[in-house]
């Protein structure tokens, strides 16, 4: 079962990516385009589950699966696309999840939607500190239970993506 953490902002958080998107990159070499730096560990100031997002951008996202006995190398787990069709999906951790590597192919929309968010976070500090809050409060309310955790935050992400892409 996963426990439900989340911290204060760890200036620590923008290494441990630059790390782990320099391997990734060095695994991927020219199929890789882009790696970003997304989730609220992106977001200096922000609480969150210490768990890095990285956002891989590739040229084409079927030839990824070529690289998966390489990401079990890095210790990353390979989810497919994990509910979302078009995207590549990667945990590392276990239980106790460090990173999340999510792949999408040049062009998808939810490169897009991925960054909005984080920039808009980035921009709008007072909405920031308002998520991080309502994550603070489900992660004591549901210590044990990420799927409520989730679910308790859903709406306040829905919003705060129409404002990011700006749809408000």
């Amino acid at each position: 079962m996963r426990k439900v953490t989340v911290i204060a902002y760890d200036e620590g958080w923008p290494a441990e990516f630059e790390n782990a998107a320099a391997e990734l990159h060095g695994m991927l070499e020219s199929d890789c385009l882009d790696v970003q730096h997304i989730g609220s560990t992106a977001v200096p100031g922000l609480a969150a589950k210490p768990v890095i997002d990285l956002l891989v951008i590739v040229s084409d996202i079927e030839a990824l699966d070529r690289f998966e006995e390489d990401f079990r190398h890095l210790g990353y787990q390979s989810k497919g696309e994990n509910g979302l069709p078009g995207r590549r999906y990667y945990e590392r951790g276990g239980n106790e999840r460090t990173h999340h590597v999510h792949c999408y192919g040049q062009g998808n929309p939810e490169v897009f939607r991925h960054l909005a968010f984080r920039d808009f976070l980035k921009a709008n500090p007072q909405v920031a500190a308002a998520y991080g809050e309502l994550k603070i409060k489900l992660a004591q309310q549901y210590p044990l239970d990420i799927e409520q955790y989730i679910n308790g935050k859903q709406a306040m992400v829905q919003e705060i993506e129409k404002k990011a892409i700006g749809e408000i």
